[in-house]
């Protein structure tokens, strides 16, 4: 007896699933469009996911100023709050512009870090072929703290204030040269300032960061410095460098018996030293929210606050929108004074 071969006859016998009407099509586009969305992370997966691997805050000095003591202590807080190691980079060299073109130009996922600071609005005036944008090639986080500047020499130099200096930098100028973190720096921007509000030249010596310089002050090497308080603090309490006065135009909580230079006659003066961290432009907006998010928890917390008053610093963390806008701000007033000043990186 011969038996029907039973899949070949379901095989010729048209299938109803297999009729693709007009309105089945639309309909099976539509299951796969949701499907498709089911299967994509959402911003706030994506957000909960980051991070999964160690974040790296490059600091463009070398190790031992006041950029490299920031980073260390907002690092140590910041991994607890993420969850994953936090290290700290020293990629120094050229005025800070070394480390900024390398984040400039890493990936934009969060994971390189730029400790960033007002040093970097001074060298787009005063380079002129950097690699990078600082305000397109960069997403800002948030401004970590403020630092004033502050006139120091050694304790062996005669002179007890600013006039006495300035007398002696007269009578033996070839003896007189001040250090700075190198060119396009707040402290060469502050230095060229002094030089030309005193009518004399001086000799500029850069290094690649305030731990270099502070040894060579404390040696002799260089006169003096227009640094961050926080190298020259310790030293200047144990009474190894003298404070002449601050360059802000306020004088400073952690030195308040130390005159401001426009208290000192020279008018004008105030300029100090912010720093901040970034991220690659282009970094996902959900990863620079959380980091503002928990830099700003670290940086208000009391003992970050307690950290900062021991070193000089006023914590500050704002949104990465006023952060940018102080960017702006400072990139336009420090341009002109590079120019008045005629700064250059020789």
């Amino acid at each position: 007896m011969h038996r029907p071969n039973l899949r070949a006859t379901l095989r010729a016998t048209p299938s109803p699933t297999r009729i693709a009407t007009p309105q089945r099509r639309q309909h099976l586009v539509a299951l796969a469009a949701v499907a498709a969305a089911c299967l994509l992370p959402s911003p706030a997966v994506h957000a909960q996911a980051w991070p999964s691997k160690p974040v790296t805050i490059v600091v463009p000095f070398a190790a031992g100023g006041t950029t490299d003591v920031l980073a260390r202590a907002l690092g140590e807080k910041l991994s607890t709050a993420l969850g994953q190691p936090v290290i700290v980079e020293n990629r120094g060299g050229a005025g800070a512009t070394i480390g900024a073109d390398y984040v400039a130009k890493a990936a934009p996922d969060g994971y390189t870090l730029l400790m960033g600071a007002v040093h970097h609005t001074i060298a787009t005036s005063v380079y002129k072929k950097l690699g990078y944008d600082f305000q397109k090639s960069f997403a800002p986080i948030t401004t970590v703290a403020l630092v004033p500047n502050v006139l120091a020499v050694s304790a062996t130099t005669p002179a007890k204030d600013v006039k006495e200096l300035v007398a002696l930098i007269k009578a033996t100028p070839d003896k007189f040269s001040y250090g700075s973190n190198g060119a396009g720096t707040a402290q060469h921007l502050i230095g060229t300032q002094f030089s030309t509000a005193i009518g004399q030249p001086l000799l500029h010596v850069p290094y690649k960061g305030s731990g270099p310089l502070t040894t060579d002050l404390l040696g002799g090497q260089v006169s003096m410095s227009f640094d961050t308080i926080t190298p020259v603090l310790p030293h200047i309490k144990a009474g190894k460098l003298r404070a002449l006065a601050v360059t802000t135009a306020k004088r400073s909580s952690s030195l308040p018996d130390v005159p401001t230079l426009q208290e000192a006659g020279f008018a004008g003066f105030d300029i100090g030293t912010w720093f901040g961290v970034l991220a690659p432009a282009r970094t996902p907006a959900d990863v620079v929210a959380k980091l503002n998010a928990e830099m700003v928890k670290v940086i208000q917390s009391p003992d970050f606050k307690k950290r900062m008053q021991d070193i000089g610093a006023e914590p500050i963390g704002n949104t990465p929108a006023q952060m940018a806008e102080q960017i702006a701000s400072d990139t336009t007033r420090f341009g002109k004074l590079v120019v008045d000043n005629k700064i250059t990186t020789d």
